[in-house]
């Protein structure tokens, strides 16, 4: 199997593709859209997003999945663990300048502020790990996973740094053809794209076909159509099977009020959401 991922060797997007698929081969992406597109253009590549995070929210990938409207193949939720990696022999006292991406700085900030780290922004974590390791500098640290300290040969000066212990990310992996698992006594989830049309309380209306036929609403998120502040696309995600009829009639009734409608895919659920 092949996965496209975006950012250099050791992101934590690389990390959660080789734990749930140890042998597959992993692609190196300079952006999320690359990795879409390689996706689009390649059947045999799948690529891995992350779509949320635990503790600040949704990642920023809605105008992509819009875009490219890949299958959704699976979800995996993912532990983060952020660690504070240096030169070899570095030690924490040693540190000056801290790199990272934005989010993994900002859900290390309690260990940042402890220590009065400066804090330096940079478009990935692994990447800020290579970055450290090429200058060579002993007062500078990155924040970033134990395969990019593997990757770079950085120490591990501080494990577990990040402030929720349980920070968790969900990926999608996402490819262009559609399949979807055999409906069984088995948790799925079924995740769409809709377009309302334009009539008073439309969301209301709906929605209200999943009220009445018991069905679980676990996401809904919207997003402005391109080039305009008025018509809005929705994602959403709902326990079930495509095949279960609650979901099946639940489609139906929300199609009666769609202008776009769009299955992104149909999948088990990951295990962690029942923990």
């Amino acid at each position: 199997m092949k996965i496209a991922y975006q950012g250099v060797p050791g992101s934590y997007s690389e990390s959660c593709a080789k734990e749930n698929y140890a042998n597959c081969e992993t692609i190196s992406c300079k952006t999320f859209d690359e990795c879409f597109e390689l996706a689009n253009n390649d059947s045999s590549v799948k690529a891995i997003i992350p779509e949320s995070n635990k503790t600040t929210g949704n990642i920023g990938v809605e105008y992509l999945i819009f875009k490219y409207r890949l299958n959704i193949f699976a979800e995996h939720f993912y532990s983060i663990k952020h660690n504070l990696l240096g030169l070899p022999g570095a030690k924490k006292e040693d540190i000056k300048d801290v790199y990272s991406h934005a989010q993994a700085l900002s859900q290390s900030s309690n260990f940042i502020k402890k220590n009065k780290y400066n804090e330096n922004v940079r478009a990935d974590t692994a990447g800020s790990a290579q970055y450290i390791s090429e200058k060579g500098d002993k007062t500078k640290g990155a924040i970033a996973s134990k395969l990019s300290s593997e990757i770079y040969n950085l120490d591990i000066i501080e494990p577990n740094i990040q402030d929720d212990l349980e920070n968790v990310t969900r990926f999608l992996i996402m490819q262009k053809e559609i399949s979807q698992p055999e409906f069984k006594d088995e948790k799925y989830v079924t995740s769409l794209l809709f377009k309302l049309k334009s009539k008073p309380a439309s969301l209301y209306s709906a929605l209200g076909g999943l009220a009445i036929n018991g069905c679980n609403l676990t996401k809904l998120q919207s997003f402005p159509e391109k080039n305009s502040f008025s018509s809005y696309f929705f994602l959403c995600d709902v326990d079930g099977h495509i095949e279960d009829v609650k979901v099946k009639n639940s489609l139906e009734e929300l199609g009666l009020h769609t202008e776009d409608l769009k299955i992104l895919g149909v999948y088990k659920s990951d295990s962690f959401r029942y923990k």
